[in-house]
Parts: structure tokens; sequence; C-alpha cells
């Protein structure tokens, strides 16, 4: 198969997890900020700069602000609606009324994706939101199979709650979730009628993996939905119940690639958890579940492509760690961020930007300026807005496309390349693009990048050689050559002369005399034009 432009033609490093004691610059902050929040702000940047490495993973991984307040009524539902939500006011919190009318729910789920892109734009410097995302899409469901907003909303807080916590912990809470119950139809799973999705994709998709060495069988699968029988949804209290008269109490016998455990079989509720616990206990008791979700974070945070070197020198390690802290995750990403292997140059801008990183990134890193906190209605249209180019680019915030999550992160042998086609590609360039030209207005409010406001960011915009070099380093996953950047000056801020003076007084005239109407609209349109083009390179989509 013929590699894309964007794909790298070398091997991954050969470099383990020993502890990275290079140069810890502005291009290594770079790097791990990218990866570990949505875009590295030039705030963030300044905020982490000459903290040691260490200090700043560490601050990466312990979260201090406080977590987002829920989503708010921020709708206005049709007269004709036959169920008026009439119990929440404008602005409320919706997440804890009871309303089973389909518009209204469709309302609020509407709701939770503009609250969750909002909470991306607005992230604090974690990477907690980095890592609701990574369950979202591990854990994946849909919120329009869901269907009840409130399910979604809960599923959802389970995840941002859980994020840096104990991946065993989770996968239990995640079985008694009542939105997984209701996607994977764990509320329909009974003695007489056994349903085997969630006992199938918590083997295959969640705990175990599909590699060669995930040896269970479908009479594994066919054992567990027998434990998994006889739960329920309270649609009031939003939890589960259990219902006996729908259990198999009978004993459930395991293959040996779970060591031909047997299960006893109970008939009360308690017992049915404890039959639940057992199961999870055999499951986890098997090391391929460290090594398959090892692999998962390898492939979120740092590249795709794990030969054998990588999964004998990161792989391995990283799964012994995880069982020796009993599933605790940040052991793990502690060591990998901080590692050798995270920080070696071939591990620099490999990846190709999600959509959420493309859009959340762009709105971060361009310092785009959104409505006080006050005017929820005007920014929830404003991240709307953000939602639609999300799944134009094919990544629908909440509903990815399956059970398995989105391909760009398991589909064989293409992974993030998945991610740039003939139709997504257009529409990346066409969203920076219009954020650059017009902007999109709501409400009466505008945003856009503001190629002015924006270049008075950085050090020294009337140099055109520190500029372009300094727009360069923000905005692209890998470096351009000298005779590019040479060519971009004098083509686009020179206008074809070949002296550096005339883009610096023009700049110093803006400075000092911005109503020079035709002067500043020239060095406007010469911004815009730079960070355009530049937007549009193959390296923009890097990170």
């Amino acid at each position: 198969m013929e590699k894309s432009r964007f794909a790298e033609f070398t091997p991954p490093p050969t470099t383990g997890l020993q502890p990275f004691t290079g140069s810890f610059g502005a291009p290594e902050l770079r790097h791990l900020l990218r990866r570990t929040l949505f875009g590295a702000t030039k705030s963030d940047m300044s905020y982490f700069a000459g903290k040691s490495m260490v200090q700043v993973v560490d601050e990466l991984l312990n979260p201090t602000a406080p977590l987002p307040a829920p989503p708010v009524k921020e709708y206005v539902v049709a007269a004709t609606t036959l169920v008026p939500d009439n119990n929440i006011a404008a602005g409320s919190t919706w997440v804890n009324d009871i309303n089973n009318d389909g518009t209204i729910a469709s309302y609020r789920r509407a709701s939770f994706k503009k609250w969750w892109i909002g909470n991306m734009i607005n992230q604090d410097r974690s990477i907690r939101e980095k890592m609701t995302l990574f369950w979202h899409n591990h854990f994946a469901t849909e919120t329009n199979d869901i269907g009840n907003a409130q399910y979604v909303y809960k599923h959802h807080d389970l995840l941002r709650n859980s994020a840096l916590g104990n991946f065993k912990t989770l996968t239990r809470n995640i079985t008694f979730d009542p939105a997984m119950l209701v996607y994977l139809n764990g509320q329909y799973n009974t003695a007489a009628a056994p349903d085997e999705n969630y006992a199938r994709e918590i083997q295959e998709l969640f705990c175990c993996g599909k590699g060669p060495n995930s040896l269970y069988t479908e009479a594994d699968v066919k054992a567990a939905a027998k434990v998994l029988t006889g739960w329920l949804n309270n649609a009031t209290t939003l939890t589960p119940y259990f219902t006996a008269s729908r259990h198999d109490a009978t004993n459930k016998t395991f293959s040996a690639f779970y060591n031909n455990t047997v299960i006893t079989g109970r008939n009360t509720a308690a017992g049915a958890t404890q039959e639940i616990d057992d199961l999870l206990n055999m499951i986890f008791a098997n090391a391929e579940v460290a090594k398959y979700i090892c692999r998962r974070l390898y492939r979120w945070f740092v590249y795709y492509d794990i030969d054998d070197t990588v999964e004998q020198n990161i792989i391995t390690p990283l799964a012994n760690v995880l069982r020796a802290n009993n599933y605790e995750v940040k052991p793990v990403l502690d060591l990998l961020l901080k590692s050798e292997h995270f920080f070696d140059v071939l591990s620099r801008g490999c990846i190709i930007k999600s959509p959420a990183d493309l859009v959340i990134g762009f709105c971060r890193e361009s310092e785009i300026v959104f409505q006080p906190d006050t005017d929820y209605f005007t920014n929830y249209g404003f991240y709307n807005y953000m939602v639609s180019w999300l799944s134009n680019m094919q990544q629908n915030i909440g509903d990815p496309p399956d059970v398995s999550g989105w391909k760009a992160y398991y589909q064989e042998p293409q992974f993030y390349e998945i991610w740039i086609n003939s139709d997504t590609l257009p529409k990346r360039n066409q969203f920076t693009d219009t954020m650059l030209v017009s902007g999109y207005t709501y409400n009466s409010k505008k945003i856009m990048l503001d190629p002015l406001a924006y270049a008075t960011t950085f050090n020294n915009p009337g140099d055109p050689n520190a500029f372009i070099a300094e727009l360069t380093e923000r905005l692209l996953g890998l470096d351009i050559s000298a005779a590019s950047k040479a060519q971009l000056k004098k083509d686009i801020l020179l206008s074809g002369q070949s002296t550096d003076i005339y883009w610096t007084q023009a700049w110093d005239l803006y400075i000092s005399t911005p109503t020079n109407t035709a002067n500043t609209t020239s060095v406007r349109t010469k911004i815009r034009d730079l960070i355009k083009y530049l937007m549009n390179l193959a390296e923009y989509q890097l990170a």
C-alpha cells in the first residue's frame, strides 16, 4: 500500500523507558503539550517555561482545577413539543431533571456536545481532557443510540472523574453504567435470552483486544453473557437494579485462556454483583489485558506503529508497571511521558491531528476570544459550530461510528492516516480559511482569528525572519526548510521585494498609526495570507 505524504517512512524509535535526560527547551515542551493538551498556547508555553520536564509532567498528571460545572439549558424548546421543558430555568443545569420526551432528550444531547467542546476549549493545564476523550473512544458509546440525555451525561461524568484513576475500577463502573446497559443491550440480557454484546466487547474491545495472544473463545463470550444477566435501568433514579428472575444462576465455566475458571452462580443482587466482580478479577488476572491497554495509550500519545522493538522496550515494561500498580493508569503515563522514547526526535511530529486536535487546538492556539461565561447562550452557539466541523471531519464528538471507536486509533495499516482523505482534507483547510477570512457570527457576536491581534503576541513581528521562524514553530508539527521560509517572506510579507525593511516599515507604521487604513489593511492581509498558507500545509496537520 502506498504511503501518504503524511506518513513517516522511518520505523519507530528504538529508545526505551529510561528517563529523558536531554535538553528540555521550547521544542520539547511544545511536543509534550501538543500530545497532552489540545494545542499548546503561548500562555501555556510561558507558564511552563523554566520548569523541568519532571515538574511539567507532574503538573499535567495531577489536575488541581475543579471539574467543570454541568451543562445548562441553553436551548429553546419549540412550542409544539408535547412535554414542555418547564422544570428547568434557562441557564440552569438539566442533568438531574427527569424528562423522557424524545424531543427534549435530543435538545439535551446536543447541549451536552456543545458543553463538552467548551470544556476542551477552556481546559485546564492538565491531561484530563485528553484522557476523557481517550476513555470515550475506548468505552465508545453513541448518544443517539442511548437516547436518554441524563444517561449520556452520567456516562461522560464517570469517564471524566475516572480519567486518571484505576482502569479496573472504571471497567467495573462501566459494566453497571446505565448508558452502557442501554448501548450494548445489557438491559435485555436475560437467562432465557442471553445477549452477548457486552460480554463480547468487554473482552474484544475493552480489556483483552484482538491481538494474536488474546485467545478467549466464543464459549467465554457465552459464559460471560450469563454472568451479566438480570440487570435493568431505573429511569427515575438513573441507576441500575437487579432482577433475580432474569438472572442465570448456574455456574459458568471459562476456557484455558482464563485458567479454566468456574464462576459460581448466585441468585441475589449481592451474589450477582459478586459474579461480575469474579468475572472482572478473572479477566484482569490475564497479562494480555495490561498489554492491550498500554498499546492503546501508546497509540493515543506516541505513535501507531508498534513493532517488535516497541513491544519489547515499551509495551511490556509499561504493562508490568500497570499490573504492579493494580491497574492505576497514572504511573504508566508518568513513566511514558518522562521517557527517552517519548521525547525521541522520531516521536515528534508523527501523529496526524485528530479533528478535535485540529479544531480545538486552532481555537486555543489562535487565542480565539469567546464571550464571558454569563453569555452561555452565545458561547454554546459557538461551540455548536465546532461540533459541526468535527462531525464534517469525521469525528462526531459523542457519537463515534460504533463501539470500536474511531478507526484512526485501531484500523490497520493506515491508523491516523484515515483522518486525511479527499473529503476531509479540503474541509480542514476550509475550516482554518473560514476562521481567518470571515469567522463565524452567532447572536450578533463573532469569533475569528484576528491577524493583527495575533501578530502582536509574537516576540518580534516587525522582523520578517523572526516572525516567520516563530510562526512556523507555533503552527507546524514539522519544520519547513530555510529556503521555504525565505520564499514565503519574499512572496507574502515583502510582496516580491528583496529587502526586509519593506515589511519592517509597514509593521512599524501600523503600530504607530493604525488609523492609516491602506497600510493597516495591507499588513492585515499579508499576515492573514501567510497564516492561511501555513495552515494549508501538510505539516500543519501533524503534532
